[in-house]
């Protein structure tokens, strides 16, 4: 049964990994980019975590736990929650929106919308989702994939903020507003 909610799923980030590259068209060019070795380990993180939570590795791993019904659909609800939030905020971003770490002509600090809730809402609905599918696949190496995605994201995300600060004005007053990843009140 398990495997069901896994397809699922699995037709979820299809969706959204075909509508999300379709939507790079949509984009202003940069007029300045971080160097891409600053970065380029965190994508291979992240890549790793997708290869060891899709399955690659044998599956001749212990079952951690019973995915029930209500579990099952709870993974989903996640993941589809997860992708919404990833869209709201690439929606929020407009023509600013970037695959890597670039500033546009017109950069400014988006925080409205998602941003108002956290620094980086892509990221955070992207690490729901894999959350999800580590629950779904209840085994070790899907959840150590789900570890090295989020921290492949979260690691991307500090050189991220590391270039803005430089690159635009407002960001460390945002920063010092609004937590990076989760939702935390921020105390001052």
């Amino acid at each position: 049964m398990a495997r069901f909610y896994i397809i699922v799923v699995g037709f979820l980030w299809l969706g959204w990994f075909v509508s999300w590259h379709v939507a790079m068209l949509w984009r202003d060019k940069p007029t300045v980019q971080a160097p891409r070795r600053q970065y380029r380990l965190y994508f291979v993180m992240i890549a790793c975590g997708i290869v060891l939570m899709y399955g690659v590795i044998p599956r001749q791993q212990p079952v951690l736990w019973t995915v029930t019904p209500v579990l099952g659909w709870a993974m989903i609800a996640l993941t589809a929650a997860g992708i919404a939030f990833a869209w709201w905020a690439r929606i929020a971003l407009g023509r600013l929106w970037s695959g890597g770490v670039e500033r546009m002509a017109d950069h400014r600090v988006v925080d409205t919308g998602p941003y108002a809730l956290v620094r980086h809402p892509i990221y955070t609905g992207l690490i729901m989702g894999a959350v999800a599918m580590a629950g779904l696949q209840a085994r070790p190496w899907p959840i150590l994939g789900a570890a090295l995605f989020s921290l492949g994201f979260t690691l991307k995300a500090r050189v991220e903020e590391r270039f803005l600060e430089q690159e635009i004005g407002g960001y460390e007053a945002y920063r010092r507003r609004v937590s990076m990843i989760l939702p935390l009140p921020k105390f001052s």
